[in-house]
Order: structure tokens, then sequence, then C-alpha cells
């Protein structure tokens, strides 16, 4: 693998590729990808990881707000991968397609070609290594500027916490382009010398057969995958008793559905908290103590200091001695807090304020045994199956119809334990009076054509007036109630 890493580097050197250079990497969790994506760094460029459900329209905004000037991907996602990198200016020998489609560079092709790996001189504390695309609090995706020693910090302040061992065969079906997936299946494992075994995608039942077939030991799950596992009829006809741990992440989990999951498998299932702004991971409940309660986010990392701040009056919360906390928005510093957005100064001064603390938009209590728990969100940003949707880039698509007046989008439980967008739209009116005729399913399929599989509106409500504040700002809490 290192050779493969270097000769990569060595061939994106070649083509004039390095140190100020970004390279875009669309791909699913396959061994090629983690020669992808350390071949860039090794370069000196920076890598931007790109969502493998995004259109082409998608892939373009992204490749073009990172300042792309090469692209990664796979056959199998080659059509909204190329032509989202030739919408962005990328010509035919700047897209390369690992797996040979016969048009474009290969990467067999490039690491024949046994160029050295370049010689590289960075700051790793201050260079940039990876620019992961993140909702952050509020507001649009932007590309969150996380540094190698933001990664290496990372992947250090969980390594005593998981039981991840030399030879340990640990299961990769989270996506390595979400920073979970990127730091703690790929980074992680490969930092224990684990054996990594990587799932292109989720399927229950392929799941499941890897963990029987593979006796994998160690396994990281996001809740749905969590929901499947408690209540599938399938799971009963594996052998799943090699498994010792599972960490969920990516979105919470209530402490019922772990302990369901827990009591069928028979193997300790964990909790932890991240953002990609985290690099991701803050808080993880340590394996093989058994302390901390189900539904908790556990206590801190090594080397991170964490706060609840009063979100009405902006003042501290005291640390309780004998009873849980009043809640706070958690506030998070530490080596692994990234460096800010990139050419978005406002969002990185609404974010990192303070002396480097890191605002979460979480609210919290905690509970003097040690450990945080997560009861709220201040920042409006959905969690659809782990997946991040940002309200205000659905409300933004919404108001470029015509027969759409307003349109405000939240985040509201399903029947299957996840959060779905649900829309409240304005239809338009005319000078005459005469209002928009205008279904639900309209609005769902337009939407549906242009986002992401999980980003798109899953139920529609018309109303007269979308509420906002005197600054007009969508009063979120109150479609939240009507809801």
């Amino acid at each position: 693998m290192k050779h493969q890493v270097d000769f990569f580097a060595g061939a994106l050197a070649a083509r004039g590729i390095g140190t100020g250079d970004v390279v875009a990497l669309q791909a699913p969790n396959i061994p090629e990808f983690v020669t992808a994506f350390h071949g860039i760094l090794r370069s000196g460029a920076t890598a931007t990881t790109v969502n493998s459900m995004y259109t082409a329209e998608e892939v373009a905004r992204q490749l073009t707000a990172a300042e792309a000037t090469m692209m990664v991907t796979v056959s199998a996602l080659a059509d909204n991968a190329v032509a989202g990198a030739e919408q962005a200016g990328l010509s035919t020998d700047r897209i390369v397609v690992i797996d040979d489609d016969g048009v474009h560079p290969a990467l067999t092709g490039m690491l024949g070609e046994a160029h050295p790996a370049p010689e590289v001189d960075i700051d790793p504390a201050e260079h940039v290594a990876v620019l992961p695309f993140s909702s952050g609090t509020t507001g649009t995706p932007k590309a969150a500027r996380l540094t190698h020693r933001n990664l290496v910090a990372n992947t250090c302040q969980i390594q005593d916490l998981l039981p991840v061992h030399p030879g340990v065969p640990m299961q990769a079906v989270l996506p390595m382009f979400h920073i979970y997936g990127l730091t703690v299946l790929m980074n992680f494992g490969l930092y224990r010398r684990a054996q990594v075994v990587t799932m292109a995608k989720f399927d229950l039942e392929e799941f499941l057969r890897i963990v029987q077939d593979h006796r994998i030991q160690a396994s990281f799950i996001a809740p749905p995958i969590a929901v499947a596992l408690a209540k599938h009829p399938l799971v009963d006809k594996y052998n799943t008793d090699s498994l010792i741990s599972m960490l969920s992440g990516a979105a919470p989990l209530d402490g019922t559905t772990a302990q369901a999951v827990a009591d069928r498998l028979g193997c300790e299932v964990g909790q932890g908290f991240g953002m990609t702004e985290l690099s991701p991971v803050s808080h993880l409940s340590p394996f093989g103590q058994h302390i901390y309660p189900h539904g908790s986010i556990g206590p801190a990392v090594p080397n991170v200091e964490t706060k609840l701040v009063d979100p009405a009056s902006g003042e501290d919360i005291d640390v309780p001695s004998d009873e849980e906390s009043p809640a706070g928005e958690m506030w998070v510093r530490g080596p692994m807090v990234m460096k800010g957005y990139l050419n978005n100064p406002q969002a990185t001064e609404a974010t990192i304020v303070d002396e480097e603390w890191l605002r979460t938009g979480d609210i919290a209590t905690y509970n003097p045994g040690g450990w945080f728990t997560v009861v709220d969100r201040l920042k409006e940003l959905i969690k659809y199956k782990g997946f991040q949707v940002a309200p205000a880039e659905l409300e933004a698509l919404l108001l470029e119809h015509e027969k759409i007046a307003d349109a405000a989008v939240i985040g509201v439980p399903a029947d299957d334990g996840n959060e779905i967008p649900k829309a409240f739209i304005v239809p338009q009116v005319d000078a005459e009076g005469v209002t928009a005729q205008l279904s639900a399913e309209e609005v769902i399929e337009y939407v549906t054509s242009r986002v992401a599989h999980f980003k798109k509106v899953r139920e529609v409500e018309f109303i007269d007036e979308v509420p906002k504040s005197r600054t007009g700002k969508i009063l979120r809490r109150e479609l939240k109630h009507s809801a």
C-alpha cells in the first residue's frame, strides 16, 4: 500500500499537482480509496472528498468551491462525477477513473509509471490535508479546513478507547468520504494495523454475511443500521458471535435501541460525538469500562476541554457536584479543531470563538459521573440516516421554482426513527390574486431531480406564511410545533 501511495503521489506530481493544489476524490469504500486519498496528501496536495450520491450539479458546486484542479473517481459514479468535473472546468486528462473507463487516466496506468514521490516541505500544523464539506451549525455546505495535525491528533485521541488491535477484523461500511469513515475507519484502522474489511454500500444481508464470514470483531455504524439490527428478522439467520464492539456515530442513538442491539448481538454498543469541524471525534464512551449509560456520548476524549454555555445569557454553566447540570450549548477545544472554513471568515468567526472554542450547536447536559448527554439542537441541520441536510440549501432550491413564493424546511421524525426533511410551501399568487396550483408530489419531484437521494424532501405542507423574526430569520421552532 505504501508503494502504491508513493507511486500515485509521483504520478500526480508528474502532472503538476503539488502543494497548493486541491484534488477531488469521489469513490465508495474500496481499497483504492486509501491509495488515492493518501497519494493526494503525499503529493503535498489537499483532498476534497465528495459524497458518492451527489448529482453532477452538486459535484460541480463542490469542485468549484474547493477550487479543485483534478478529479479522481470510479466508473460506477462516472456519469455524475465526469459531468460535474467538466462543469467545473476540468479537461479529460484531469479526471482520473480508478478502474479504467477507456477514456480517462486510470489508477493502474498511473502507478505503472513508477514516478517517485516528490519531496514535500509543509508545516503539518498549518497545511490543509482535507477539505470535507459540512453544513456546520447552519446554512449551506462549507469546506472545513482540516490540517495534517488535526487528523493525526484525532487518530491518536481515540487510540486507547476502542478495542481495535493489530490484525483485528473491523468492518468499514460507513463512507470514507465522510469524516467519520475517513478518520475512524480508514486512518484509525490503518494506524492500529487492523484488517479493514470495506463495504462499497450498505446492504443488511451483506453486512451480516461479512460479520459472519470475516469474524468481524469491531463494527462502526450509524443509528439507522442500529434500528435494523435491533428489529430485522434477518439478523437471526447469521452468526454474529465474533462481535466485541459496535460504535454508533454521525447522529444521536437512543439508549433503548442501543441496549436492544447489545442484547441481540451480544456485544458492547457505544456512542460518540463528533463533527466534521472536529476531525471528527470530541466525545466517546471508552469500550470495556461499562460505566457510561446508553444514550450518553460519554466523556471528552483526551486533550479536549468541554464547557456548556447558556444560549440565552452566554454565561458558562457551572459544573455540578451531585446532580445533572442544566442544559447548555456544548463548546469544545483541542488539537482536532479545524483551522476554519475555506473562504468564509464570517462563518468561521461565528463557529470558533473566545480563544479557540468551537461552538457545536448541540445542547447537552453534564452528569457528575463524568459523561455528557445531547438533549437538543440549536443548529438547524437535519440528520437523515447520518447524512447532513442543510435546510438553507433546500430552501434556496425551492425558491427557484416559479410557483413557490416562500419556503421553509425543517426536520421531523419519521416512523423508522429517522429525521426527514419536511417543506412548508407558500404558493405564488399572481397580480390578479390567483394562487398557483401546485401539489406536494410536484414539490417532492422538483427537489428529488436536483439533489442527492438523502437530501430530498419527504413531506410537504402548504401554508399561508412562513413565520419569521423581525430580522427575517425563519422561526423553525414554530414550524416544529405546528408539524
